[in-house]
C-alpha cells in the first residue's frame, strides 16, 4: 500500500508574514522572541512547516513499518489558545527524553504533549531552561 504523504511539510511560506498575521499582540511578541531564541540556539534559519509551524533544522526518519519522511528538528507555533514548542528529539530517544524531562521540571507553567510543550505567555517560563532543552533536543539526532 502506498505511503500517505505527511500533512506537515516544509514549504516556502514567509515566516515574517506569518508572525505578523498572528492576531493577538502578546502572542505575536512572544513569537518574535522565540524566533530569535531558536535561531540563535539551533543555528538554523526558520522555515514554515505546514501553514502554522515555524521549524528549525530537519531530519529524515524511517519507521520499522517502512514509512519514512522528513520533519523539522524543533520549532514552535503561536496558536490561538497556547504557544506550542516542538522538541522531537526525546520522542524516540529515551536518554534525551529523560534529560528534557529533568529540565522541564524547572521550566515554569506549561502542559506537556507527546513531543510538545504548551504554555500561555513567555513571562510564565524560564527562557534559559528552554534554551537548554532545545540544546539537548538538537544534540540527540543527526540533522539534514
Amino acid at each position: 500500500m502506498p505511503q500517505k504523504p505527511n500533512k506537515t511539510t516544509e514549504n516556502q511560506g514567509d515566516v515574517g508574514h506569518f508572525i505578523a498575521s498572528v492576531a493577538d499582540a502578546g502572542r505575536r511578541e512572544d513569537a518574535l522572541v522565540l524566533l530569535d531564541l531558536f535561531e540563535v540556539v539551533t543555528g538554523f534559519p526558520p522555515r514554515m512547516w505546514g501553514p502554522s509551524i515555524i521549524g528549525f533544522g530537519s531530519y529524515h526518519y524511517q519507521y520499522d513499518s517502512g514509512r519514512e519522511g522528513d520533519f523539522m528538528r524543533c520549532g514552535f507555533s503561536p496558536r490561538k489558545a497556547n504557544m506550542v514548542v516542538y522538541l522531537t528529539g526525546g520522542y524516540e530517544n529515551p536518554e534525551t527524553a529523560a534529560k528534557i524531562d529533568a529540565l522541564r521540571t524547572k521550566l515554569g507553567k506549561h502542559k506537556l504533549g507527546k513531543s510538545c510543550l504548551y504554555f500561555g505567555r513567555l513571562s510564565g517560563i524560564d527562557l534559559d531552561i528552554l534554551k537548554q532543552m532545545i540544546r539537548v533536543d538538537m544534540a540527540s539526532r543527526p540533522l539534514t
